[in-house]
């Protein structure tokens, strides 16, 4: 796919392939805070040498389109469950799945939900550096007394969503490691936080004979036990590859490094 940068009024805008924002980009040696999303983390594991070009050379990665159907299942979600916290009553899914749980009350939700305004933040002393980023969703366990992490995710497949293999699935590793990052966060935050996690699977229905101008879904919880004991090492690590003066060697995996070393010679 070929992204063509354009300003906010649909015009052509020439692109540089460069950050300017100066809180984008870390300077080695630097005093101030440096924030980290989820995302940039994430990236960091896969690939440092990508998360190094971006973060301290300011590499500008190609824009991608928005995830439109998928944002509008987040957006319709929140509103659902929103009606249920508000009312401090169960959602009619943990009935189905024997979970004595309600949305989670606080007053900051609906910024620990945008990751734009914010998210769920803490400050990392040893490093200097703000690991943040957006939940979907934050329920609460009656009987435990502590805070579950929920991420909806939007799929359409023809099978049935089945535990072990949508855990399994290479494509998934990636929602786990996430999910990790999420209660590792809250966690720092204060708060008491289960390993248990739910992924909220919503599979659009594939096999019906006509659109009708309507999805149908059928709705899985994926329970997940989440592993926060690799976190704090790749974060010690990460800061080390911030401050490091030499780029970091090619991924022999990465596909955007292939990229860039074959447009680089072609």
């Amino acid at each position: 796919m070929v992204s063509i940068k354009k300003n906010n009024k649909g015009e052509l805008a020439e692109a540089k392939g460069l950050r300017t924002r100066k809180t984008s980009i870390y300077l080695p040696g630097q005093n101030e805070k440096f924030k980290i999303s989820r995302s940039k983390f994430s990236n960091f594991i896969d690939c440092k040498r990508c998360f190094y070009l971006d973060r301290v050379k300011g590499l500008q990665e190609p824009s991608m389109p928005g995830w439109s159907l998928n944002t509008t299942v987040d957006d319709l979600l929140k509103k659902e469950f929103d009606f249920y916290r508000e009312r401090n009553k169960p959602h009619p899914i943990f009935k189905n799945y024997n979970l004595n749980f309600i949305p989670y009350q606080h007053e900051d939700i609906d910024k620990w939900r945008d990751s734009l305004k914010g998210g769920i933040s803490y400050h990392d002393e040893e490093t200097n550096l703000i690991l943040q980023g957006g939940v979907d969703d934050v329920w609460f366990d009656l009987d435990t007394n502590k805070l579950v992490v929920a991420d909806y995710k939007a799929q359409s497949s023809k099978y049935d969503v089945e535990r072990e293999s949508y855990l399994a699935s290479r494509y998934h590793q990636g929602y786990k490691m996430q999910m990790d990052i999420y209660v590792h966060i809250l966690r720092k935050m204060g708060f008491e936080v289960s390993n248990t996690t739910y992924f909220m699977v919503c599979n659009g229905i594939k096999t019906k004979n006509s659109f009708d101008a309507k999805m149908n879904f059928t709705i899985t919880l994926i329970d997940y036990e989440s592993n926060t004991s690799w976190i704090e090492d790749k974060i010690i690590e990460m800061k080390g590859t911030l401050e490091s003066k030499e780029t970091p060697s090619r991924n022999p995996y990465c596909e955007n490094c292939a990229y860039l070393e074959q447009g680089a010679k072609l």
